[in-house]
């Protein structure tokens, strides 16, 4: 039975759609076609669904690439290709549920009544009068909570401690992977993207700790990654942006003994997975985007300035982080095999 209290925006009665004949049961789709970090903050929001309504089977409206990881997490049965605010796929359509874990709208409210699911959950939106007894839009939650409340105040528990997700099975792309130090310079704008030298002298100085240094990235950011490697001096086989899918890349991740990237997905991935990590923000505010701060295994750095996360150069307030900022946190770090043995990671 649906969760009691839940605030919902009737959109008229429609028959079973063909997804709902097709499995047998109803159907709940939630909107999340966006990155991979949006993915991974979404995940205790996806599980409350899968909780509060488990006689419905849950689909993703997400870009297919995502599915690997949004099947480990347990709360989707299946995941179908979406572009942002692009129309759903027909299979979508008439759903007995739609969740708009996308945006505040109005677009991506839009995109969902587009589909004519008979109920929806979203924020309210002024222009969209379906939306007007959603919850109330906070502009600067944290990305997480958001969610999670979105869920709370529409009658569906959720806990926003529900990010963590298991290592994915098979081997990680590179033999010495266990315990290295992987960097992931690369960004999805140039704003967040540090100084690569300053990434070169990290990898340096971590190779001097005795650590291996592994480079990641996608397949667009490998020129990034070769010039890092370039001035770290680091052997070409450390190089492996664009040489994993997204489930090599979380293998890679897993291993690893410790993350240094910008506020990118790979943070996120190194907070699902357990993985002590340095994540360095410019742009944006970790109390947005970063780590949990019951989570002792992060160090999110961030100057305390905010600026346009879609700029065409590195944000000013990225740029005063300095390369000491750094090798300080890493060596504040626990170690991974101290922290396990402790019993603080899975």
């Amino acid at each position: 039975m649906p969760v009691a209290g839940i605030v919902l925006a009737a959109v008229g009665a429609r028959a079973p759609g063909r997804a709902d004949a097709e499995a047998g049961a109803p159907l709940l789709v939630a909107l999340r076609a966006l990155g991979l970090g949006d993915l991974l903050t979404a995940v205790p929001a996806l599980r409350a669904l899968r909780e509060g309504f488990p006689e419905h089977r849950v689909v993703l409206a997400a870009p297919e690439a995502l599915a690997p990881l949004a099947h480990l997490s347990g709360a989707v049965d299946e995941v179908v290709d979406t572009a942002p605010l692009a129309p759903l796929d027909a299979s979508l359509q008439l759903a007995d549920l739609a969740v708009n874990l996308h945006g505040r709208g109005p677009q991506s409210h839009r995109v969902l009544l587009c589909a004519q699911p008979r109920r929806t959950i979203a924020f309210a939106h002024a222009e969209v009068a379906e939306s007007a007894r959603g919850p109330h839009w906070r502009p600067h939650e944290h990305e997480v909570s958001r969610w999670c409340r979105l869920l709370e105040e529409s009658g569906v528990p959720a806990d926003p401690r529900g990010l963590d997700l298991p290592a994915p099975p098979g081997e990680p792309p590179h033999r010495d992977a266990r315990g290295a130090t992987v960097i992931h310079p690369g960004a999805a704008s140039p704003a967040r993207c540090w100084p690569l030298e300053r990434f070169a002298a990290v990898a340096q100085a971590e190779r001097a700790r005795g650590h291996t240094v592994l480079v990641s990235g996608s397949p667009a950011e490998h020129p990034l990654a070769a010039e890092l490697a370039r001035q770290a001096d680091l052997p070409a086989n450390t190089v492996l942006a664009g040489a994993t899918d997204l489930l090599g890349l979380a293998r890679l991740v897993a291993a690893a003994g410790r993350i240094v990237c910008g506020d990118t997905g790979v943070a996120h991935l190194a907070t699902a997975l357990g993985v002590p990590s340095v994540a360095l923000f410019g742009p944006t505010s970790p109390a947005q985007w970063g780590p949990p701060a019951d989570r002792p295994w992060h160090r999110a750095l961030w100057s305390g300035r905010l600026g346009d996360p879609h700029g065409a150069r590195t944000d000013p307030g990225l740029a005063e982080l300095e390369v000491a900022d750094v090798l300080d946190a890493l060596r504040d770090l626990p170690e991974r095999a101290a922290t396990e043995a402790r019993g603080v990671l899975a």
